[in-house]
């Protein structure tokens, strides 16, 4: 089968191209795309080219399929996993494979390290490794792109699940955030910020009683209070706290105020930026855990903490860069029960706009770019939908569904841009 994909050659050069997949073997499985959503790791990635730790040194020979926050569904299944899958099945996938023997070693994944699985293509064969190491995740929700957004969610639920607190006298870590404590959100309101949001609102088990999050973007920060209310989140028995740190004259101590004067027990830092690193330890109370979630580009990033802090108040620091199965697996199962990961998405194009929006991504303003790929379509802005549509009926009926859902895309919209985009593509 041919398929149309995003492929990586070297140092931002992403090329669309039309090549023949190779029939699968007994242990794989064919499968066609549907939705993936741009991240800034595969911006990383296309920057990095053959640096990147995840992409083979020979991938000017051997390019790679970009994308890895995708799903779509199985078309036909190998022998070997014929009693698992069955064609017809929608799924989703966990890429960190932690599989020594991949591409790259232990770090392969799908959308950095294969030439024939990746979210930025129509079809793909994903390989023995996926299903050996329980990556592939059926998806039994409705629609795709909650499935393509099970990644991003499953990093958050991973972040939170990877904090940890101390007993005094004992050498045991007690991991998680503290239930009823306090917790703030820094640079939180971009895409991953909202997912951490959306999550922190809805899980049923371990939560906070406060939870402050910060931005210095007036904007987004009325975007994020419009989507994930304070109201909501006191029906949830949470304080919710959207504050312009750029407004206060000292962030700091503004900040500890607010969690009551003793500081915060988890505070999790959403940009890689130097002053945003040093304002999180700063506000860290007894035993307080700092979550760096945002890696950076430099690999010489750094940032000053208070050791004095870390001797005598016990804080401390852990990083986090995604989940594993286990969080796929929850971030499926809370969308299952309610959880909408629609608010993080503000952008939708097709195949055609990926490579120079992977390439611009921290340059284009919004949250997550979701990428249909069996269309061709710009990227374009929910927001621009109703202006569009004056002039064009697909997008006049896309901003109307938009509207039924406080602004949002849905389900509904999904399916109506699949049933009637003139540029849909079949096998």
């Amino acid at each position: 089968m041919k398929t149309r994909a995003v492929r990586l050659y070297g140092k931002k050069d992403l090329r669309l191209e039309e090549f023949e997949l190779p029939a699968i073997k007994d242990d794989e499985i064919l499968a066609k795309v549907v939705s993936d959503s741009l991240c800034m790791s595969s911006y990383k990635a296309s920057s990095q080219g053959a640096e990147h730790k995840r992409i083979p040194d020979n991938v000017a020979e051997n390019p790679i399929i970009i994308g890895h926050e995708f799903a779509g569904e199985l078309l036909e299944v190998g022998s070997k996993w014929a009693h698992k899958f069955k064609a017809g099945d929608k799924f989703s996938i966990q890429p960190a494979l932690y599989y020594e023997n991949g591409p790259v070693g232990i770090l392969s994944a799908p959308g950095y390290s294969y030439s024939y699985i990746g979210g930025d293509a129509t079809y793909v064969v994903i390989p023995n490794e996926v299903m050996e190491r329980d990556c592939l995740l059926a998806y039994h929700g409705e629609g795709y792109y909650p499935a393509s957004l099970a990644e991003p969610l499953s990093c958050v639920i991973g972040a939170m699940h990877a904090n940890y607190h101390t007993t005094p006298g004992s050498y045991r870590h007690n991991m998680e955030i503290i239930d009823g404590g306090k917790m703030a959100i820094l640079a939180g309101v971009g895409p991953m910020g909202l997912a951490a949001i959306n999550f922190v609102l809805r899980r049923e088990e371990v939560k906070p009683s406060l939870l402050v999050v910060t931005d210095i973007d007036q904007t987004r920060l009325d975007r994020a209070a419009s989507i994930y209310t304070v109201e909501f989140a006191a029906s949830r028995g949470i304080d919710l706290k959207y504050i312009n740190t750029g407004k206060m004259e000292n962030p700091v101590e503004e900040l500890k105020a607010i969690s009551g004067g003793a500081g915060f027990d988890d505070v999790f830092v959403f940009a890689p930026v130097k002053p945003v690193v040093e304002q999180g330890d700063a506000i860290l109370g007894f035993d307080g855990c700092l979550n760096f979630f945002a890696g950076p580009d430099n690999p010489n990033f750094s940032a000053m903490l208070n050791f004095y802090n870390v001797h005598y108040a016990y804080t401390h620091i852990v990083g986090t860069s995604g989940g594993n199965n286990d969080d796929m697996v929850e971030a499926l199962d809370i969308m299952s029960k309610g959880l909408d990961p629609a608010g993080l998405v503000t952008h939708i194009g097709g195949l055609n706009a990926v490579a120079e929006a992977t390439n611009n991504l921290p340059h284009i303003p919004g949250g997550k770019k979701l990428i249909y790929t069996h269309i061709e379509m710009p990227l374009t802005p929910i927001s621009d939908f109703a202006s569009l549509g004056e002039t064009d009926g697909l997008f006049k009926k896309l901003a109307e569904i938009c509207d039924r859902h406080n602004g949002l895309w849905s389900v509904e919209a999904e399916a109506y841009l699949l049933s009637n985009h003139p540029s849909i593509r079949t096998p």
